[in-house]
């Protein structure tokens, strides 16, 4: 048998020399292409930092300075007696019987308009995504009360169809009172005799085409040949509707129903502009105004703030998951 021959001695030498070289060469580049890399990342993020900065500025400096008020005994009444109050503005805050019954109305409001607005722009997502002559245009219509102003839906509603004077819910009623040759037609003060519900109501109008978008796009991303293959297998509308339609928008559900509830807590505009808090409608951010501006007890006034602030972030964190959810979802498609 003969014996391996073994490869010269020059060949490895010189085969080290290259790995050698090779190595130096690639440390020489990692040590150059980690600055560019670097001053590449900065010279993309550069350009956010106006904005980042602005942000910061306006969001987070403000809310600093409310929590640091929080633990502050500061009435405007008392000017003289300002100091540290500790958790005594926040303790208040939970035995207040005002603050209490704000919250409850605020969970009330907020449960009745996320879930009917969800329900209504259900309805109307299913109704768009068919197939018919002027879609565009109806979709255009039923998006406008969404982009009025607050304020100025408000006042339409206070106004023009509440009024019981000349409000267009009591003139329905007379019309169709006297449609059925009716006489003495009711007339009633629909912000006196249901006070929380004219806000409701009023929320719901405004906040129903924001549900619809967000159903509507969840529609439009089904998937449309298993939807076909169900119904040439003999799927009703119902089954295709409840086994399909319906777990398919369960994450668009879920994101328009925290979406809805972040900015609902919020609202302000509609329980000023309608009730000016009156008649058992005064939820958590009108009850901070009249602690803050009425009472001018800034302290307590800051910590309710706090805590408002405190619950929306938690309801924001869920409203990130479900929108990281979905956008995965979509991805792995």
């Amino acid at each position: 048998m003969s014996e391996p021959t073994e490869p010269p001695r020059g060949a490895a030498t010189s085969a080290a020399v290259d790995t050698s070289r090779d190595r130096s060469r690639a440390a020489q580049s990692a040590r150059v292409s980690g600055p560019l890399r670097r001053s590449g990342d900065w010279a993309r993020r550069a350009p956010l930092l106006p904005a980042l900065i602005f942000m910061i500025v306006v969001t987070q400096l403000p809310f600093v300075a409310t929590l640091v008020i929080s633990f502050m005994d500061w009435n405007a009444y008392y000017p003289d007696e300002r100091g540290f109050a500790g958790f005594a503005n926040f303790r208040r805050v939970f035995t207040d019987i005002n603050l209490r019954n704000a919250v409850i109305t605020t969970i009330i409001l907020t449960a009745a308009v996320v879930l009917i607005s969800l329900l209504l722009g259900m309805l109307i997502a299913l109704l768009l995504d068919r197939k018919f002559r002027g879609r565009g245009a109806v979709r255009t219509m039923l998006i406008a009360p969404f982009l009025i102003v607050p304020v100025a839906a408000a006042l339409v509603w206070k106004h023009a169809l509440y009024n019981p004077e000349y409000g267009l819910l009591n003139g329905a009623l007379t019309w169709i009172w006297h449609l059925f040759g009716a006489d003495r037609p009711p007339q009633p003060d629909w912000i006196s005799s249901m006070p929380l519900g004219a806000v409701i109501a009023a929320l719901i109008w405004q906040w129903t085409p924001f549900m619809m978008l967000i159903l509507l796009a969840g529609l439009q991303s089904r998937p449309l040949d298993v939807i076909e293959a169900a119904r040439i297998d003999g799927a009703s509308g119902w089954e295709i509707f409840r086994y399909m339609t319906f777990p398919h928008l369960r994450r668009y559900l879920e994101l328009g129903g925290l979406l809805g509830s972040i900015y609902v807590v919020q609202n302000f505009d509609h329980v000023f502009t309608i009730t000016s808090g009156g008649l058992g409608t005064a939820n958590l951010p009108y009850t901070i105004y009249q602690i803050f501006y009425n009472a001018h007890d800034y302290g307590r006034a800051s910590a309710a703030a706090v805590v408002v602030v405190i619950g929306t972030i938690v309801i924001a964190t869920f409203a990130l998951r479900t929108v990281s959810t979905l956008f995965r979802e979509e991805s792995s498609r």
